[in-house]
């Protein structure tokens, strides 16, 4: 796979027979082992995905705030330090360029974007400073990034550290764990506990050591897990995927998250709320034509991205994501659906068979 970026954890990967594929630009495991099992592994114990391929990205200067709450749909100058919020780009049709996590430091703030955005996030981020002074810092390829997702992760890394299994969600620590400079944020991709780590690039080896010591025998362990079952995690935990539920045509109310679009932002001194937000406002006053919904479907076929969803023979709808769900055992999917379509309980067609709308997210882990 000439050509393509590799993580720092590639030799780990290889060690451990990742079958690699392109991603993005990355070359990247998509399973280790098969998709089913690291899955059920993840629901039940704990593992570890290399989520490096993220970009992460530091603003900071004099306006850093002001640049920040100009990108984002979400208002964020009320974060406290050590905190992380959920929030969205869009251009100014409400489009979604892209999904992010922000993090809050003292002196500036960090945003986690998507692999197949970096560049395009960047060229925004550069196009929107105009005057402002502020400094834009691209980190991605000097440090590294894990996620650890199970209900045995907070356990494990007590072994290591008090504090970590105390944070809460949406916060983060930076401190030393295993001799080693982190940032770890309590977030999560795959409805399961777990935390990311952000390090440096060249602590990944022995840090991997480290978090994935093998378990004593008849135990389980940390095992590594590929961009598979990270897939079928999201899916039943109903987080929506950037080219799949998000996308530039696709506006982030008719994805069911408004949580994270401040439509009341208050406008800086230029007279600017957020990008987007006039659109957004009129998407919100008339409502959304189309909604996203979550669909079980008969038998075990696999729904796939782009499959027209029918009431009756009209077509109502398109697939955005499917899968045979591992957890529960039938076939998921979620859809953009036509509004007067997606009252839970609402019975739908597909060339697959018959499907009924049901609430999101699919899995929701006990507490």
């Amino acid at each position: 796979m000439a050509d393509l970026l590799q993580t720092p954890f590639h030799k780990y990967h290889q060690d451990h027979g990742g079958k690699m594929v392109e991603f993005a630009g990355w070359e990247m495991p998509i399973l280790f082992d098969s998709i089913h099992a690291e899955h059920h592994h993840t629901r039940n114990c704990a593992s570890l995905f290399d989520v490096s391929h993220m970009g992460r990205i530091k603003i900071a200067g004099r306006h850093a705030r002001k640049m920040m709450e100009r990108l984002l749909t979400r208002r964020v100058s009320d974060m406290a330090e050590k905190t992380c919020r959920y929030s969205l780009m869009c251009n100014e049709a409400g489009g979604v360029l892209d999904d992010v996590l922000v993090y809050r430091f003292k002196d500036h703030w960090m945003l986690v974007v998507n692999a197949c955005n970096h560049q395009k996030i960047l060229d925004h981020i550069q196009a929107n400073v105009q005057d402002r002074v502020v400094t834009i810092e691209d980190y991605t390829e000097r440090t590294a990034m894990v996620a650890l997702q199970g209900p045995m992760v907070m356990g494990i890394l007590g072994k290591f550290s008090r504090e970590v299994p105390t944070l809460k969600r949406y916060t983060f620590a930076t401190k030393n764990l295993l001799v080693l400079e982190m940032i770890i944020s309590r977030t999560g991709y795959t409805g399961e506990d777990g935390v990311e780590i952000i390090m440096g690039a060249n602590m990944a080896a022995m840090a991997l050591k480290l978090l994935a010591k093998e378990a004593p025998e008849g135990q389980q362990g940390v095992k590594p897990a590929g961009l598979g079952a990270r897939d079928t995690l999201r899916l039943e935990a109903g987080m929506p995927l950037y080219g799949h539920e998000l996308d530039e045509n696709t506006d982030p109310l008719s994805a069911g998250l408004n949580f994270a679009v401040n439509l009341d932002k208050d406008q800086d001194e230029r007279g600017e709320p957020f990008i987007g937000i006039k659109a957004l406002q009129k998407i919100a006053a008339d409502g959304p034509p189309r909604r996203l919904v979550g669909l079980k479907l008969d038998g075990k076929r696999t729904p796939r991205q782009g499959m027209t969803v029918r009431s009756g023979d009209a077509d109502v709808g398109q697939i955005t994501s499917g899968c045979l769900s591992p957890t529960l055992g039938h076939p998921i999917a979620m859809a953009y659906i036509a509004t007067e379509h997606t009252e839970p309980g609402t019975s739908l067609n597909l060339d697959l068979g018959n499907a009924e709308v049901v609430p999101l997210p699919f899995y929701q882990r006990s507490v």
